[in-house]
């Protein structure tokens, strides 16, 4: 079995160094060899930023790689419309398991992440910084050098600047989750759709992005674009960092070129020669094949031309001795405990997912195949993050990638291979706590049922938007069930639906062990109205 990824793997280079410039010297570079290794940094208009982001092609290097330069514009004019100052905020949360690039970024470097926050907070006028971290490695390194900078949160300060630090859970990584939990709340998405740009953290317009982004905006800014453009592709210069492991002799973070081949990557990695497939861009990733590996190079043009991603940055390869649909089902299963546990598409249907793909393993048949399919097309664009669709898409892609193995298990009797675990999870597969969907009361058992009373039902569906874990609704405008059990973390929910359903055509039994006989089978009925339907 694989195991789970130091914070800081091995950490190589393909050609000139960049970002990792120092880490020959030191493991961390603090304020004083971080100016040695890198120089001054002098600062740039607003305008000036931006052309500089877009001569260079600068795009998000957390998995969604919008355009910098448009993100940095549209929080610019939103600020000077609504005459606020904005608030830049760099996301280092790193909650994949296959993911480390940016976690030794700020482990080892993160006075570079600092210029870049510092160049855009400076050119747009912003007063506060926040930095979004997830482990006590990273919380560590970034407090410190924001001490080493005189930087703190003090009410006088000139500039705010603060580290955030949010549990280790795939959906704390969302930029709507970190600005929440800037906000005081939970690290989680706020189940509607926001712009940071216009209303971010406060309200304000907010400038978000990763922190890998902010390191090579920092870069560009001391070395020019022409230089920067010197390396790497003419359409996509510069470096990426990458996160290899799966089936590989030695785990490591790579700072590469784009346009380098990836199965140069792999070779460097000690990947088998001929993997069965690889999965790129991480968990919220795409698969290719054996074949494909050999025509694919680092970029995202290219990834995306072949049917992979660079995503995340991050490369699993898995050899030829192992089940790929039983690797890819233990992910699936990981990704379905990581649900925030706020929309049925992805707190009912990821769970949903995994058994199916767990169905087709254990001889389903074509039925079990066609379930997830199923399932994969109902959550996609339906959840409050992205979650669900980046899951999804793993799975759609397992489906599409291993079609060997799938006839295999679906038609026959299995591939006899094992599942070898190659796929790194956390230690124990654990989810943590402290947020819905990370354990603790509110997941366990359901303790209540839901009723549909046909007689009564109308079919006005007011019941689907107020509690999408339970219902859905049919072709014909009226629910597809008739009863269904209530998931503990939904039960508030669930009875705010019973109380407005226009019809009262709902009803909740108490199914707990302590329930009071009299009290079960009574309809739970909206106020005032319930009082004269029981004779009150």
């Amino acid at each position: 079995m694989n195991e789970a990824l130091p914070d800081v793997p091995e950490v190589r280079v393909v050609g000139l160094p960049q970002l990792t410039s120092g880490f020959d010297l030191v493991d961390r570079l603090d304020l004083p060899m971080h100016l040695k290794v890198h120089g001054p940094l002098e600062p740039l208009g607003g305008e000036q930023l931006a052309q500089l982001a877009e001569r260079i092609n600068l795009r998000g290097r957390g998995g969604a790689g919008f355009p910098f330069h448009k993100k940095l514009r549209s929080v610019a004019e939103a600020a000077i419309k609504r005459g606020v100052r904005p608030v830049v905020v760099v996301n280092g949360s790193e909650d994949e398991p296959a993911c480390r690039k940016d976690t030794v970024l700020i482990n080892r470097a993160p006075h570079l992440i600092l210029d870049g926050a510092l160049l855009c907070a400076e050119a747009m006028g912003a007063r506060t910084l926040v930095v979004g971290v997830t482990r006590e490695s990273t919380q560590r390194s970034m407090e410190a050098a924001l001490a080493e900078r005189g930087l703190n949160n003090g009410r006088r300060s000139a500039l705010r600047a603060r580290v955030q630090r949010n549990p280790v859970r795939m959906v704390t990584g969302a930029a709507a989750s970190l600005i929440r939990s800037i906000d005081g709340g939970p690290a989680i998405p706020p189940g509607r759709k926001v712009s940071a740009s216009k209303n971010g953290v406060g309200g304000a317009p907010t400038l978000l992005s990763n922190a890998e982004t902010f390191a090579q905006l920092a870069i560009a800014a001391r070395i020019g674009p022409e230089r920067y453009g010197n390396t790497g592709l003419y359409d996509e210069p510069g470096t990426v960092m990458l996160t290899v492991s799966g089936a590989v002799a030695r785990p490591m973070v790579i700072e590469v070129p784009t346009g380098v081949p990836l199965r140069y990557v792999l070779q460097l990695a000690g990947a088998p020669p001929v993997p069965q497939g690889v999965l790129t861009g991480g968990y919220h990733g795409k698969w290719i094949d054996a074949a494909t590996v050999n025509e694919a190079i680092i970029s995202r043009n290219s990834l995306d031309a072949v049917g992979g991603s660079l995503g995340a940055g991050a490369i699993l390869p898995i050899s030829q001795d192992t089940c790929p649909l039983g690797e890819s089902l233990r992910v699936a299963q990981w990704l379905a405990e990581e649900s925030a546990g706020q929309c049925g598409p992805c707190y009912l249907g990821l769970p949903a997912a995994a058994r199916g793909l767990e169905d087709i393993l254990n001889g389903g048949g074509p039925a079990a195949l066609e379930a997830v399919k199923q399932v994969a097309r109902n959550v996609k664009r339906r959840g409050a993050c992205s979650h669900p669709d980046g899951s999804a898409m793993f799975l759609e892609s397992t489906v599409k990638a291993f079609t060997d193995d799938l006839a295999a298990h679906v038609l026959g009797n299995g591939c006899g291979r094992p599942v070898a675990g190659v796929l790194p999870l956390f230690e124990g597969g654990r989810a943590p706590t402290g947020i819905p969907g990370g354990g603790g009361e509110e997941n366990g058992p359901s303790r209540q049922k839901i009723y549909v009373d046909w007689t009564l039902c109308r079919g006005h569906g007011l019941c689907a938007d107020i509690l999408p874990e339970v219902f859905q609704l049919g072709a014909d405008g009226f629910p597809t069930v008739a009863q269904a059990q209530v998931p503990r973390l939904a039960e508030a929910k669930a009875l705010r639906a019973v109380r407005r359903c226009p019809a009262l055509a709902l009803r909740i039994e108490d199914e707990s062990p302590q329930a009071k006989a009299p009290s079960r089978n009574l309809p739970v009925l909206s106020q005032g109205r319930g009082r004269r339907a029981l004779g009150r």
